[in-house]
């Protein structure tokens, strides 16, 4: 996810400065990855120097000062740009894990012990998220759902292969 285009997006309900944005961020998107201080000032330092935002003043609130940013028409331009442009599906057509099924029967190991290894990985990762999916928000039910659904399409795969896992010996062989 891009930081920069995420930052800019939250700064068009208004001018906020970077310890606002970063607690904002960490809120709404930073569930198991925050977002580190330094990464927020440096990418408005960035977003700054590209022109899709500008300096809003200076908030002094007993403590240190804090610049406010605001975003601007170019940066609402390249925010209205990337919600319109669909992000590329991911496909899977190289991975690990069929990689470690065909060494596994390349090298004469069971490699329906790596299908059923990784099937345990993926059962224990579901009731994980199920169980913060039960007792989370709205938010985290629908990242909890979005996991929950790949992980889903990766158990199909795990039980076609270990259903093909002759043929595909007699295939690499």
């Amino acid at each position: 996810m891009s930081i920069g285009l995420t930052l800019l997006g939250l700064l068009e309900s208004g001018p906020r400065h970077g310890y606002d944005l970063k607690r904002a961020y960490d809120d709404r998107f930073g569930h198991d990855r925050r977002v580190h201080y330094g990464q927020v000032y440096s990418t408005l330092a960035r977003l700054l120097k590209q022109g899709l935002v500008e300096a809003d003043g200076v908030e002094v609130d007993g403590g240190p000062e804090r610049k406010r940013y605001a975003i601007t028409d170019a940066g609402v331009a390249d925010v209205g740009s990337w919600l319109s442009t669909p992000e590329k599906p991911d496909v899977y057509l190289h991975n690990t894990l069929y990689t470690k099924v065909v060494l596994a029967l390349l090298s004469g190991r069971p490699a329906a012990d790596v299908l059923d290894v990784q099937r345990a990985a993926h059962l224990d990762a579901m009731r994980e998220l199920t169980r913060r999916k039960t007792g989370g928000d709205l938010v985290d039910q629908l990242i909890c759902d979005h996991a929950l659904f790949h992980l889903e399409a990766d158990l199909r795969w795990l039980e076609l292969t270990a259903a093909r896992l002759d043929r595909l010996a007699e295939e690499i062989s």
